[in-house]
């Protein structure tokens, strides 16, 4: 077990958690959630020693081994990567390199066949011997076979990198496991194998996450960052959501109940107080009205941003059609003679493990590229909006205030307008006059989300729109996508985002295209079963 005892942090003069008193127990999987700059990596590090509390302080069971995803990708790169997953449990690391040196001393005392002696029982006690057996075997699972398993970490691309390491994390049957966006840059089948390992996981996990999907799989206790606590709610993302959302509901409709009350007491109280016959009623309502308590509705650190995109006009009778292109981006061959039709009002996820393939097939439909071979067609009443996977070419040393880069990608001239669109976005006052080139990744896509819901397209074409957006704005982008009276083109590593928003499902495979009306659970499960046969 691992708890914390009236911690508290601050930074500077904001006071980030107070007094924060909490146990995680063996068994349970926790999903921290909050607010971005709510604290949740910041906490983890609190739990995990690399941060101390202002006040207050963390228990961990005598004997329990910690682990912890780390998020620095270079830290390794001059190990291997068996050695960089045994590493994750550092003690019996380091009774493998002092029984290493040991056995190769020239001259071996009595002394060190002693030490020797107690080395090997305690490696025996920890499994040593199977280590790097089971070490292979995570590696394997998520998709890191043999032949890199000798390789530097220095020799491997990114992706390969995060996979190492969370093997590394997983690797020991740790007690406490301490998870900070294990998700990111995996692909659906290793994503899916984590869901696996750690619902058959028997001890503490403690995860941070903004997949609703993986949240509402693995986890059995949300614990919620909010006003500066943290409050525990046994069940996944999604119940907390509902219960959460009915609590408040129910909370402001008893506030309204409560405030007509006072008031007709206050009423009645007004008018008889100085009449002698209703002396006494009245006194009793002062009784009952002082009994009457309108709660305070504390104000939440989150921040639902407005999205909303309407189009113009219609699709006409065509959307889309696309006849034999073919692309080849730095000596591969990326799209193969590609050829589909797509209808007008259709949500098309672009799913599969090659995200070069479906982001130059974005740019060559919108004319950013060209192809090999082939063609394709909009149809005479569609106009494209696109979320492009790397927006640095609008931000990147643009000395625009967020006022003027609204008004370069649209028609406002008041700056009361453009002010009301950026407050729909979550900048207000004077995050307004903030330049271009300094925000956040969240921000840019915010601003970006603006450009197109200012533009009035029918079509609107996303490359991974929920990188660098909190829960919260990835719910908000989700619904305004699944109302949208247009047609989607879109890719995602969001599970429960491509699941609600598509009615169509297209990869682009080596063996050439899988095109089928179906949800994404469908397209999932056909695959699984074309893998077992």
């Amino acid at each position: 077990m691992i708890s914390t005892n009236n911690v508290t942090l601050q930074y500077g003069g904001r006071e980030l958690f107070h007094s924060v008193s909490i146990n995680f127990t063996k068994g349970n999987c926790y999903g921290l959630i909050g607010a971005n700059g709510a604290g949740k990596s910041t906490f983890l590090k609190i739990l995990s020693g690399e941060i101390e509390p202002n006040k207050g302080y963390v228990t961990v069971t005598p004997g329990e081994r910690l682990s912890v995803l780390k998020q620095d990708h270079f830290a390794f790169d001059e190990y291997d990567v068996i050695r960089t997953v045994l590493m994750g449990n550092a003690h019996l690391v380091e009774i493998m390199d002092e029984k290493e040196a040991l056995y190769s001393k020239e001259e071996f005392t009595e002394e060190d066949g002693m030490r020797i002696s107690v080395l090997e029982e305690e490696f025996a006690e920890m499994d040593g011997w199977s280590a790097e057996s089971d070490a292979e075997i995570l590696l394997n699972a998520l998709g890191i076979h043999n032949e890199f398993h000798g390789k530097l970490m220095k020799e491997l691309t990114g992706e390969q990198k995060v996979k190492v390491l969370l093997a590394q994390a997983l690797f020991g049957n740790p007690d406490i496991l301490l998870l900070d966006e294990p998700t990111n840059h995996l692909d659906v089948a290793s994503i899916h194998w984590l869901e696996e390992f750690l619902l058959d996981f028997e001890n503490t996990v403690i995860v941070v996450s903004h997949d609703r999907h993986f949240l509402n799989k693995v986890c059995t206790h949300i614990a919620d960052v909010d006003y500066g606590k943290i409050s525990l709610y046994v069940g996944n993302y999604d119940f907390w959501y509902e219960y959460t959302q009915m609590a408040q509901r129910q909370q402001r409709e008893q506030n309204k109940k409560n405030e007509a009350k006072v008031k007709e007491l206050q009423a009645f109280i007004a008018r008889f107080s100085a009449n002698a016959s209703k002396s006494r009623q009245a006194t009793s309502r002062k009784k009952l009205l002082d009994s009457i308590v309108i709660e305070d509705l504390p104000v939440s650190s989150r921040r639902f941003p407005f999205i909303e995109f309407k189009p113009d006009r219609e699709i006409g009778n065509d959307l889309l059609k696309v006849e034999g292109l073919s692309k080849t981006v730095g000596g591969r061959k990326v799209l193969d003679n590609v050829s589909f039709t797509l209808l007008p009002n259709e949500k098309v996820a672009f799913v599969g493990t090659d995200a070069l393939a479906k982001t130059t097939f974005f740019k060559i439909i919108l004319g950013e590229l060209e192809p090999d071979e082939g063609s394709f067609k909009w149809g005479v009443t569609t106009s494209q909006s696109y979320f492009p996977s790397d927006n640095a070419a609008f931000f990147d040393g643009v000395e625009d205030s967020l006022i003027d880069w609204v008004r370069r990608y649209s028609d406002l001239q008041f700056e009361t307008d453009v002010r009301s669109w950026l407050g729909r976005l979550m900048f207000s006052g004077e995050e307004a006059t903030k330049k271009a080139k300094v925000l956040s990744g969240g921000e840019r896509v915010r601003c970006m989300f603006i450009k197109m819901m200012l533009s009035g397209a029918n079509v609107l074409i996303f490359d991974e729109p929920t990188n660098h957006l909190d829960l919260e704005s990835i719910t908000a982008l989700n619904n305004a996508l699944i109302k949208f009276k247009g047609a989607i083109l879109f890719t995602s590593h969001d599970h429960q985002f491509v699941q609600s928003v598509a009615d169509r499902i297209i990869e682009f495979r080596p063996d050439g295209l899988y095109d089928r009306k179906e949800t994404y659970d469908e397209f999932l499960e056909n695959n699984r079963l074309l893998e077992t046969k």
